[in-house]
């Protein structure tokens, strides 16, 4: 009940505005992922970026288990399996973002589709998480069974092989 897992990975697209690069990049996540990407919808206005609430400004993908670990090893070897100490937050959990999905192994530029960066968000998590979700009685997590910051990064060093420069 002590080891660490992977929980999830989202995969982030923020485009800024909706129509023909929103589709662009629903598309890249579509290769990238094998999984059929998400809307993600504005909840403010913003007069100046020409942002409406409810207007549809990115997309996403929620990559579980095994696919999760798969896409997590891809993305690290473009970012050459180094991380910046300052993408851990107290919680163990890790983000980073990927330049251009051009950099994937096996992928190549089109010219159709342009260049598109992503974010990776990481959510790690011990077994037993569930007492916090579940629909009936909820109860609180130990601070003894939360992952702290230093267990995610040793977590990373031992299990993919990273080097976390501080």
């Amino acid at each position: 009940m002590r080891d660490l897992r992977v929980e999830k990975t989202v995969v982030n697209i923020g485009v800024g505005e909706a129509g023909e690069r929103l589709l662009k990049a629903q598309k890249v996540l579509k290769m990238l992922t094998d999984q059929k990407p998400v809307e993600t919808i504005s909840k403010t206005t913003n007069k100046d970026l020409g942002i409406r609430e409810g207007m549809p400004i990115g997309c996403k993908v929620t990559l579980r288990g095994g696919r999760a670990e798969d896409f997590l090893k891809r993305a690290l070897w473009v970012k050459n399996n180094k991380l910046a100490g300052y993408n851990f937050d107290p919680e163990g959990n890790f983000s980073f973002g990927v330049p251009d999905y051009t950099e994937f192994e096996g992928m190549k530029y089109d010219p159709e589709i342009g260049i598109f960066g992503m974010d990776v968000s990481v959510n790690l998590k011990r077994p037993g998480y569930r007492v916090t979700k579940r629909r009936r009685r909820t109860s609180k997590l130990p601070v003894r069974h939360r992952v702290t910051r230093k267990e995610g990064i040793q977590f990373m060093r031992d299990r993919f092989g990273i080097e976390v420069v501080e």
